[in-house]
């Protein structure tokens, strides 16, 4: 049951934009690459989306949705239709399996989905599947490991007729945790140091949860969401001062709220914050034969509140650092640098999504 429009692991695809489609906004990337591997930021751009447009990460209002995507498309001043959209990683289901190796691929395709009957709790016609070869097996090299792929159909199609009424081509379908660590496995490839076995964790802040993932050497070795998000610092400024959402949405974005919100509302939401990402890190620990965690990275639109790095140090006592999303890319004439550098934290899934035009 492959996917039509591309596989959520393309090897090869025409140029296009990332396009990330969350519960609280839609954003837009372009990149661009020279000769040389250079990369170049063209153009990015978001749009909000009104509340209820997204539940639980399924999309409830296809029209809404598929005008903010137009609406962010036509802002960004990219002239690009194909398209790579992720899915929220609660969606899909992915596991490893391990498969005798010298398999020729349609031998190979049709292994995997007599295989994915075990794993997938839907009838295999319900879904859209996918697959990737990561290699030889562990501890076994005449067998392949296999990562195994897949969504409801439903929700890749609303997806997929998002960018269609928005007059776009979905070209590939990743998951956003994937695409947000090919994004910042790009970032700490840009690091001068960067010593083997070094832990990262990534903890990206979205609207309502937030998710935290774990790279030993660059690589994936746990993920897990929180139960917190931006909403509930707007949530704090509705009860606090009687504002309806969208005022206090507004408000707090242009950081037009009462002396007292700092104090009050804000210090103590970043608290919360840097206790649910001292938790998720119990959390692995308990869960892992790791000790330790060397350098936290805050991703999402909320990783911009200021000192919200320093809060999570203090208390995690890990060095903590708001990601820099495009760093060492170029920048087109059109990007303004120092708006880019309180945006870029929200663009992580976006620019991985991006990123998968050049694999």
């Amino acid at each position: 049951m492959k996917f039509d429009f591309g596989p959520l692991f393309a090897k090869k695809n025409p140029p296009m934009v990332g396009l990330d489609i969350s519960t609280s906004g839609v954003r837009l990337v372009e990149l661009s690459q020279s000769d040389k591997g250079e990369l170049t930021l063209e153009c990015y751009a978001s749009e909000p989306l009104p509340r209820g447009a997204i539940v639980d990460g399924g999309i409830d209002n296809i029209e809404h949705v598929s005008e903010a995507v137009r609406r962010v498309w036509r802002k960004s001043g990219t002239t690009a239709k194909a398209v790579a959209m992720g899915m929220p990683s609660a969606s899909v289901i992915t596991r490893k399996i391990v498969l005798h190796g010298g398999w020729t691929d349609d031998e190979l395709e049709a292994q995997v989905e007599s295989e994915a009957s075990q794993y997938i709790p839907f009838a295999l016609d319900e879904v859209n599947l996918d697959f990737d070869v990561i290699g030889p097996a562990p501890n076994s090299p005449e067998d392949i490991e296999v990562m195994l792929a897949a969504a409801r159909r439903e929700k890749v199609d609303d997806r997929v007729a998002v960018a269609e009424m928005a007059g776009l081509k979905p070209v590939v379908m990743d998951i956003d945790t994937h695409a947000a660590r090919a994004a910042i496995d790009r970032v700490l490839a840009q690091m001068v140091k960067t010593e083997r076995g070094q832990i990262i964790g990534l903890f990206r802040i979205g609207a309502q949860n937030a998710n935290f993932s774990v790279l030993v050497d660059r690589q994936p070795v746990y993920e897990r969401d929180q139960p917190i998000g931006g909403n509930q610092l707007t949530q704090d400024i509705v009860r606090a001062y009687g504002m309806s959402f969208e005022e206090a949405e507004q408000k707090k974005k242009n950081n037009e709220l009462p002396d007292d919100y700092e104090k009050n509302i804000l210090h103590p939401f970043m608290e919360s914050i840097a206790q649910e990402i001292t938790r998720a890190i119990q959390f692995f620990f308990t869960s892992s034969p790791y000790t330790r965690v060397d350098h936290i990275f805050l991703a999402g639109g909320s990783a911009i509140l200021a000192g919200l790095d320093e809060v999570v140090a203090s208390r995690t006592k890990v060095k903590t650092s708001v990601v820099n999303t495009f760093r060492g890319m170029r920048l087109s004439s059109k990007i303004r640098e120092r708006q880019l550098q309180i945006d870029e934290p929200a663009y992580l899934v976006a620019c991985g999504l991006a990123l998968r035009r050049f694999d």
